[in-house]
């Protein structure tokens, strides 16, 4: 009895990590790819280690338009410039459809900073110089806001790293 009960929790557990990876990888394969420019960090905390700490100018501008009158979660929308990539915040998402060129993007407030994504870029050893230029982090976006940080960018939309192109 133990034995199928350990075995059943063995087959949930690896359902569930396997439905996560797929999710990802729908993500990536079918989402919209946005790039969102990056806010100043001090230079002397952006390489620490393996990863570069990562800021997001949208979140910068969302705190300095709502303050504490930004709610702790929820959604934005960008759109994208004709023809790229390039994303700019637009609005809080209050539920109207999206207009051409337009995502949704979750964030959550965390202490005094908005979260988007995520915070940190992480890369492989000695590889810190391959992404000094990084000016714009490039997300895979579903409709309902999810993302992924798929790579960084230069301030052309090139992409940074050792091969120099879309990961």
């Amino acid at each position: 009895m133990v034995r199928w009960l350990i075995a059943a929790g063995l087959v949930l557990v690896l359902g569930l990590v396997n439905a996560s990876i797929w999710r990802n990888e729908s993500l990536l394969a079918s989402g919209t790819l946005v790039s969102l420019e990056l806010a100043p960090v001090d230079p002397r905390s952006l390489m620490q280690g393996d990863y570069m700490a990562l800021d997001w100018a949208v979140a910068r501008e969302l705190r300095q338009r709502l303050g504490r009158d930004l709610p702790a979660s929820g959604a934005i929308v960008v759109r994208r410039e004709a023809g790229s990539s390039r994303a700019a915040l637009v609005r809080l998402d209050d539920g109207t459809p999206l207009a051409e060129r337009e995502s949704r993007l979750a964030y959550a407030v965390r202490g005094a900073r908005v979260r988007i994504v995520t915070d940190a870029y992480f890369f492989q050893e000695g590889r810190a110089g391959d992404f000094e230029r990084a000016r714009y982090g490039a997300l895979r976006v579903d409709k309902s806001g999810r993302a992924l940080l798929v790579g960084l960018q230069d301030a052309d939309l090139g992409w940074l790293g050792p091969r120099g192109k879309q990961p």
